[in-house]
């Protein structure tokens, strides 16, 4: 039987786990043995290159890398055009995941088989499908998509669940960021809030860099360096850099040249804060709203942990100090817990259908996760203006599973057929959210404000059932599952997975 691990597929940096024989969770570092791998692909000849060197070549072939590709899942109509074809973004995430998985494997000295597989908290339904598509063309067989936040409270909280604490988790990684407030205890970990921005994290800090140190250029009389691919990749990696270099020292200078001109910029500490603030303002924003959705103040916070690699900077931990009046605890390694919490959730999965991992897990507490719905989900519907809207039935954060209901009517005389549009998003207007699913159910002619009730039932696997009620006929109309939606085929992704067995990934 092969291996069971647990993957933190991030933005710009990756890492996998492994709960060991006595019980816990270790990183497993790679062929070069570094602890995190670079999500970024070097298509340069017959195999796709992987990590540090991709990285480090990306400034040289700017039209052969392929990174960030995180912020396009669950997109389908993007796709990465290279001289190897269209490349789609579970493809491209597959490639890295298939080379994580071969390190993994050498390591252990065995096959690794099955995963949990970690996605921000605010990924919708079609981001997670697209994830374990992802892991199924990468040869593998995932076992869960577990939000990031929890996984870090599993790592963290994990033999800390007796007593009962309340835990903010502030997770800004290389492209997403999420709040999740949690309450730890009684062998349990039960999030109460989430909330989420899926394109902010430390990627639009090195925008901005990118951005001044650009504009310092030319005032120095260089030229444009974005205009240029070769030049803007060189100026991108000297960005995030100077950004890791200010989170220890007061001051940098970058060394910049193009066009005939070399110049040296400094960087200070104080500068590069200025230029970022409205990033970190809107982490603050997304904090307190979540606090709000919790029911709960800041003196209700017991810890504050700080997750991915981007809470480094200097201004996170002062902003969440001038907001919450608490230091964050620094006691988890960001760019470690997450990878290690999916393991934990990864062999406690495998503790119930293994005697093999059964024997490992015995020596793990039992703890029950209990998460929240990431978005609200509901109808189409009228509202008094006779203007469709939508109408939310499953509220964001409710606990899952659940079953949730609203009544609504029949909007004529006569009508004889309902038309039930599943949405997903919280916003009343339209244009803000998803359409999921439609069906047209036949009805009796009734008159105008006939009842009938839709119910709305989430399992803890994430299919959402949807049962239109005739509250006249006092029967069951109809019912439609809204399973996570697929970007691929069941073909496609066979295909795929096919394709990318033939391939040496190095």
């Amino acid at each position: 039987m092969g291996k069971v691990v647990g993957i933190d597929l991030g933005t710009t940096y990756s890492a996998i786990a492994v709960v060991n024989d006595h019980g816990k969770a270790e990183i497993l570092p790679n062929r070069e043995g570094e602890r995190i791998t670079p999500s970024v692909i070097l298509l340069d000849g017959e195999s796709p290159l992987v990590g540090s060197i991709a990285k480090r070549s990306a400034a040289a072939s700017p039209d052969d890398v392929i990174q960030f590709v995180k912020r396009q899942m669950g997109n389908p109509a993007f796709c990465y055009p290279t001289d190897y074809g269209d490349i789609s973004p579970e493809e491209a995430s597959a490639i890295i995941l298939k080379r994580l998985v071969e390190d993994a494997s050498t390591m252990l000295g065995e096959p690794v088989t099955d995963a949990v597989i970690t996605v921000p908290a605010y990924f919708n339904d079609a981001q997670r499908k697209s994830t374990m598509d992802a892991g199924e063309i990468a040869g593998l067989n995932v076992l869960r998509i577990i939000n990031e936040p929890t996984a870090a409270a599993l790592a963290y909280g994990i033999e800390k669940t007796s007593e009962p604490h309340t835990t903010l988790v502030y997770d800004l990684g290389g492209g997403t960021f999420d709040v999740t407030i949690m309450r730890l205890g009684n062998g349990k970990i039960e999030v109460l809030a989430t909330d989420g921005d899926p394109n902010l994290g430390g990627f639009d800090w090195d925008n901005e860099t990118m951005n001044y140190l650009n504009d310092q250029f030319q005032q120095q009389g260089g030229i444009d360096l974005l205009e240029d691919a070769v030049l803007a990749l060189d100026l991108r990696e000297k960005a995030e850099l100077a950004k890791k270099t200010l989170s220890s020292r007061e001051k940098v200078d970058v060394f910049l040249s193009g066009g005939g001109k070399n110049a040296r910029i400094s960087l200070t500490r104080e500068t590069f804060q200025q230029i970022t603030a409205p990033l970190i303002s809107r982490t603050q924003d997304i904090l307190e709203v979540v606090l709000e959705e919790a029911g709960l103040t800041w003196n209700d916070i017991d810890k504050i942990l700080l997750v991915g690699g981007s809470t480094r900077m200097p201004a996170v931990s002062k902003l969440i100090e001038q907001v919450t009046g608490k230091k964050p605890s620094i006691e988890l390694h960001p760019d470690e817990v997450v990878a290690m919490g999916a393991a934990l959730q990864a062999c406690l999965l495998e503790a119930q259908k293994s005697v093999e991992h059964r024997s490992i897990a015995e020596s793990l507490p039992i703890v029950e996760i209990e998460d929240v719905t990431s978005h609200g989900m509901g109808v189409v519907a009228l509202n008094e203006q006779g203007q469709e809207h939508n109408s939310v039935i499953l509220k964001k954060n409710a606990k899952i599973p659940c079953k949730v209901s609203e009544r609504y009517s029949t909007v004529s005389d006569n009508q004889t057929a309902l038309q039930v549009q599943i949405t997903l998003g919280d916003s009343e207007d339209l244009e803000s959210v998803e359409i999921l699913g439609e069906s047209t159910m036949s009805i009796p002619p009734y008159p105008l404000g006939a009842p009938v009730e839709v119910f709305f039932q989430y399992d803890a696997n994430g299919v959402v059932q949807v049962e239109v009620f005739d509250c006249t006929a006092n029967k069951l109309l109809g019912t439609m599952e809204i399973e996570r939606r697929a970007n691929k085929s069941e073909d496609e992704v066979r295909a795929l997975k096919q394709k990318l067995k033939s391939i040496a990934i190095s």
